[in-house]
């Protein structure tokens, strides 16, 4: 499309006195807006001295001591206006003007240069208050251009920043804040301003800056867009607030706060240990009580029974009666020596005084020589032993003592469970998990089983569903540590009526090759 030419109208002013001069100082002579073009061309005054006259000469523009010389048309003169008030010459310039020319009397002329003198003085002191507002704000205030071009700034900054006008003015803003030679997007971090333009909406971020005295201070930086109607941005406002003091502040907080956690963690360590010493002495307090008193029964026993053999070997009567009390006695005496030594053992264990020497274990040995130790309480209560070890079962490392005391703990229960009954089967199943490479143990019971309600609590310290006098509730407790202490892991499976399985189950390890023999 063709470009539209602006309409031109030339003009001239009649009266070269201050008011003329005050024109020309104001306008430089030339009035253009879209669509418009009025440039000044000449003045005419009779005084050649005339202050407007001599402006006029500066400005290269033309100059006549008689006002009908404008009516020349080698000038083009459109408008003529009236710069003085002696009405004699306005009615002479109206009366002898040639047509072509219009004429703007220096009533009405006054009467708009003073409405414009009003709304420029009002813009002046808006744009003095404004700029008194932006210099007492202590924030950073620059206004942008979309070429990142620094176009205004505010007092505080250049003085913070020890900076003239003329060190920001005109200049990238790059080159200010980061002293570089191209925008700051280098990839380390993106430029805000492009972010801006990206999101279409104000951004908020926290960065830091090196002060002209070399410290390093945070900064809350928003920029906001201003946009043109047909949705491009004008320009950007980019507003920073100094936050050091509150970023160190809220790091003081967030010490203190530590600090608190730290201390009260320390606190609650410490009450923890002096509870769990609490804890301790209330056990073996408890501890003592019941291992008093189950050891003191088998003991008094074993006394009464010593003491009735002593009495029959007194007598001297015996005879094949008093032969078959005596194998009784001391069959007797056998089953409450084992069920002491078992509950020395367990304390022995629960206090962990026994420490644990890896060595080459075969689990199939250690169980048939556990059931030969029971054997003869396997007998008595009439249990019968069902084997199903795998002959290939691999060795392991282990403790072969620490084994053997679980392994004499599940059959002894197992045995005492299924006593009630007159007897039952006893069936110990191993194999080997190739899948999870490990050894899995079962100990299977006919007993009458355990209740659900106490299944979770079968391996806590002293607890027991066995009658008062049968044990102090740390057989499965000791088994439950040991088996934990080889890496592996103990579960128990019970329905009522239907009898109880222990399953028991250890990783391999390693065997050192010295061990191989």
């Amino acid at each position: 499309m063709p470009v539209k030419q602006p309409s031109i109208t030339n003009i001239a002013l009649v009266g070269g006195g201050e008011f003329c001069k005050e024109i020309l100082e104001k306008t430089t002579s030339v009035y253009e807006q879209e669509g418009v073009y009025a440039p000044i061309l000449a003045v005419a005054d009779p005084d050649s001295e005339s202050p407007g006259i001599k402006l006029a000469d500066e400005l290269g523009l033309l100059t006549f001591n008689d006002c009908r010389q404008l009516y020349d048309r080698r000038y083009s003169i459109h408008l003529i206006i009236m710069l003085t008030p002696k009405q004699e010459i306005f009615e002479d310039v109206l009366r002898t003007r040639p047509p072509r020319i219009r004429l703007l009397s220096y009533n009405v002329f006054k009467i708009f240069w003073n409405a414009i003198g009003r709304e420029e003085r009002k813009l002046r002191e808006r744009t003095e208050e404004m700029e008194t507002i932006l210099n007492g704000i202590q924030d950073f205030i620059l206004v942008i251009t979309p070429e990142m071009e620094i176009i205004e700034c505010n007092e505080s900054f250049l003085t913070k920043m020890r900076y003239t006008r003329e060190d920001v003015i005109g200049k990238k803003c790059f080159q200010v804040y980061h002293k570089i030679d191209h925008p700051c997007d280098s990839g380390l971090s993106d430029c805000p301003l492009k972010e801006v333009v990206r999101n279409k909406r104000q951004i908020r971020k926290i960065q830091t800056r090196l002060m002209p005295d070399g410290e390093k201070r945070y900064y809350e930086v928003n920029i906001y867009p201003i946009w043109e109607k047909d949705g491009k941005i004008q320009k950007f406002i980019h507003i920073s607030r100094d936050i050091t003091q509150h970023k160190k502040e809220e790091e003081e907080i967030t010490h203190r706060l530590e600090q608190m956690v730290e201390d009260r963690t320390r606190q609650v360590k410490e009450t923890h240990e002096k509870l769990l010493h609490q804890d301790k002495m209330s056990s073996l307090g408890k501890l003592s009580a019941s291992v008093v008193h189950e050891i003191n029964n088998p003991i008094a026993g074993i006394l009464n029974l010593i003491m009735l053999m002593q009495r029959i070997m007194e007598e001297d009567t015996l005879g094949h009666n008093e032969l078959d009390q005596f194998k009784q006695y001391l069959g007797l005496m056998e089953t409450e020596t084992r069920r002491t030594s078992r509950i020395v053992s367990n304390l022995l264990a629960f206090a962990r005084q026994s420490k644990m020497e890896p060595k080459r274990v075969s689990l199939n040995r250690l169980i048939e020589q556990t059931l030969f130790l029971n054997s003869n309480l396997l007998k008595i209560d009439g249990v019968k032993v069902e084997n199903k070890l795998d002959p290939d079962l691999p060795d392991l490392l282990g403790s072969e003592d620490q084994l053997q005391q679980v392994f004499m703990n599940l059959v002894s229960n197992a045995t005492e469970a299924m006593e009630s009954a007159g007897g039952g089967v006893l069936t110990i199943e191993s194999r080997h998990l190739l899948s999870e490479d490990s050894l899995q143990i079962n100990f299977r019971d006919t007993g009458p089983g355990i209740p659900e309600e106490d299944i979770s609590k079968l391996f806590e310290p002293f607890f027991t569903t066995k009658k008062k006098g049968k044990g102090v509730g740390l057989g499965l407790s000791v088994a439950y540590g040991i088996i934990q202490e080889h890496g592996g892991s103990i579960y128990v499976k019970s329905n009522a009526g239907q009898g109880t399985t222990f399953q028991v189950k250890l990783p391999l390890k390693s065997i050192p090759a010295q061990n191989n023999t």
